[in-house]
């Protein structure tokens, strides 16, 4: 009843928060090259932003290099400078119809600060779920207050709501060093 929609609206939005940083892993370098690193750059396409998967074809060459190929040959010059002046420091290189994307090697203190990072928004989303558990609890207390629920469902709700936090904070511990291993691979 009303325990349950606590319960599964504490556990979607947990789970929200989980995807949100699995996408903002991804965006992160590992020295190998991903079509997914360039997902987030918008391209001004006739003055709306659009996604470059939009308004381009994005693969791989092999293993360093991703190439963009514009859907318009008169976007190509759009792409190379939303690339260039996108937070990712890539050297975007027009070939003809095409433009090349080389990965830089990583440095060992380049690979520092990306575990940095990846630890960072490990920790945001850490956050986030704990903020989720709190606003949780405090409904459930506010319930108890009102005589809604009994003290015996407060504790059991508690209970599972601290049990998928902390099943999501285990999750979100294991994404971190599985990226970590990824990052410091040479």
């Amino acid at each position: 009843m009303v325990i349950d929609n606590i319960y599964n609206s504490a556990e979607l939005k947990m789970s929200k928060s989980v995807e949100v940083l699995k996408l903002n892993l991804a965006k992160i370098r590992t020295g190998r090259a991903h079509t997914g690193i360039l997902d987030h750059i918008k391209i001004d396409y006739y003055g709306t932003p659009s996604l470059i998967s939009q308004v381009a074809n994005v693969s791989l060459i092999d293993a360093r290099t991703i190439s963009v190929t514009p859907y318009e040959k008169n976007m190509l010059g759009h792409i190379e400078k939303s690339i260039r002046e996108s937070d990712l420091g890539l050297n975007p290189i027009p070939m003809g119809d095409t433009i090349r994307v080389p990965m830089p090697v990583l440095t060992e203190e380049r690979r520092r600060d990306l575990v940095k990072i990846s630890k960072s928004e490990g920790e945001e989303t850490k956050i986030a779920v704990r903020n989720i558990r709190r606003e949780c609890n405090d409904l459930v207390k506010r319930m108890l207050k009102e005589k809604e629920i009994s003290e015996n469902e407060e504790r059991k709700i508690q209970d599972s709501i601290q049990k998928v936090t902390d099943s999501k904070i285990s999750e979100i511990d294991k994404m971190i060093s599985h990226k970590e291993s990824e990052i410091m691979i040479i």
